[in-house]
């Protein structure tokens, strides 16, 4: 599996992660080593996971794995200490709760929103971004949404587990949406490409994604829903030192313009 390394100098001194194979547990262990081959220090192995088809935070290019959340994750374990990075596994969205519970990934890194009903299953770092549900449409104005509850009697879809679905099932549960006119999707790809199709009337997701999307294809933001969610690193129950670990290497990160660095990347300039 393509992977991104993350290189950083320190004292002029480049260091290298050695990476060990994937633990799935966070039990596997590798070396520091410094430029010139001396063993510094033991760490530990993170299997992290992800999953691709959410632009611009993971995505594949070819067959590489890249993204903002790829990116972040990396510079965070580079300075989280007694830590390492290994091979990123990537599953449905939905999947990736159910994989980290059973260890076989140890820490998730997909624009999870953290909300108190994932938070009786798993624990998160601190926030690390700031995000709104969009609804987006068409460009051709066969369809101008600009509210919620515009959406009825339109067919509309989002990411299965994602936030996106958990509004769709409140219109749903309300009336506002008939079940018959909601469509799920393994990723958010295949629903816009509905959308394009005329499939669907509408697609909600994250605002940055689908700024994205309306970016790269004939779709555009209708309105923004306020939601106020704020996405953190995804890790298992009672795992306290990881924790600490990734919260130190995010504020080591944020602290050294690093974040910035990288926001900018993804996203251009913006408030985060």
């Amino acid at each position: 599996m393509e992977r991104r390394t993350y290189l950083k100098s320190v004292g002029g001194s480049a260091v290298a992660l050695t990476l060990a194979g994937c633990s799935g547990n966070g039990g596997g262990e590798g070396t520091t080593t410094t430029g010139t081959g001396t063993t510094t220090e033991t760490a530990t192995t993170i299997t992290p996971g992800t999953a691709p088809g959410f632009p611009p935070f993971e995505m594949k290019e070819g067959d590489e794995l890249v993204g903002f959340d790829i990116d972040l994750l990396s510079a965070v374990v580079a300075e989280a200490e007694g830590y390492q990075l290994g091979e990123w596994q990537e599953f449905a969205f939905d999947s990736l709760v159910p994989s980290l519970t059973s260890n076989k990934i140890d820490v998730i890194a997909a624009a999870m929103t953290i909300t108190d009903k994932r938070e009786q299953t798993i624990d998160f770092t601190n926030p690390y971004y700031n995000a709104d549900q969009a609804i987006l449409v068409r460009e051709d104005g066969s369809f101008s949404p600009s509210k919620l509850s515009d959406l009825s009697g339109h067919k509309v879809g989002s990411q299965s587990g994602t936030t996106g679905e958990n509004i769709a099932k409140e219109l749903i549960k309300e009336g506002t949406l008939k079940e018959s006119n909601y469509n799920s999707y393994d990723s958010y790809v295949f629903a816009v490409q509905d959308l394009q199709n005329g499939n669907i009337d509408a697609v909600i997701l994250d605002v940055p994604v689908a700024q994205t999307f309306a970016d790269q294809r004939p779709v555009e933001i209708a309105f923004t829903h306020e939601t106020g969610e704020r996405y953190g690193f995804g890790i298992r129950n009672g795992d306290d030192d990881l924790q600490s670990a990734l919260n130190e290497g995010l504020a080591a990160v944020r602290d050294s313009g690093r974040y910035e660095e990288i926001r900018n990347k993804w996203f251009g300039s913006s408030n985060q």
